[in-house]
């Protein structure tokens, strides 16, 4: 299960000439940062387990609601980024953020490996929804697998321009729906993929497969 019913995921790639930096100021100042904010809950990233998984790092904060993703404390934080988060932010690449609420969340809890799939979906979403409900359900009992969830993204919320997006050339459109499996091993995320092709074909859907790097807990923060 989630720690929440709000969401933000994140992809983006970095430069290799940012790639040190990225990593300090992402586990010392940005995640620390982010945690600290009122209803973040917590922040895990990832880094792709394969060549064919772009972009490189995925990175999710679980929020107590979804308002938590719209609410001032965040968005004050987004419209003042430090310094270390304007030169960092400078090497990202090809970056998608979803403000999202969560749909549908069952397992026993974190796994080490992470499938995500970015979709759009077609025709009468409520009978695709339940459908992927059932079937994210029956995932999630399956022996490797810790968790499956589907998020709903705010399109127009995840595009909203700040001081940190603004004038960047990185940012791409945000998902409006979004899959996330946990397992034990990539074998596992493999099967789930495959037990999944059939509600979303791959030529609608973005799929990658991550490894756990680093997981942040609430934890008191103050910034700058």
């Amino acid at each position: 299960m989630l720690a929440g019913e709000g969401a933000v995921a994140i992809w983006n790639g970095i430069s290799q000439a940012g790639r040190a930096s990225f990593y300090q100021w992402h586990l010392h100042e940005h995640m620390p940062e982010r945690v600290g904010i009122p209803g973040f809950l917590r922040g895990r990233r990832y880094r792709a387990a394969d060549d064919l998984t772009h972009p490189e790092f995925f990175t999710l904060y679980e929020t107590l609601a979804f308002e938590t993703v719209l609410g001032s404390d965040y968005l004050g934080r987004l419209n003042a980024p430090t310094a270390w988060t304007r030169a960092t932010m400078a090497h990202f690449q090809t970056t998608s953020r979803a403000l999202a609420r969560v749909v549908a969340s069952f397992g026993v809890g974190p796994g080490g490996t992470l499938l995500t799939i970015r979709f759009a979906m077609s025709g009468d979403e409520e009978t695709a929804v339940g459908a992927l409900k059932h079937r994210l359900m029956s995932l999630a009992d399956a022996a490797e697998i810790t968790g499956a969830h589907l998020l709903e993204a705010d399109e127009a919320a995840s595009a909203t321009t700040t001081a940190e997006t603004r004038g960047r050339q990185d940012i791409e459109a945000p998902p409006r729906w979004v899959i996330l499996v946990e397992a034990c091993s990539l074998g596992a995320l493999d099967a789930a993929q495959r037990s999944l092709s059939d509600i979303l074909p791959p030529q609608k859907a973005a799929a990658g497969r991550y490894i756990h790097e680093y997981t942040r807990l609430k934890t008191p923060w103050a910034a700058g």
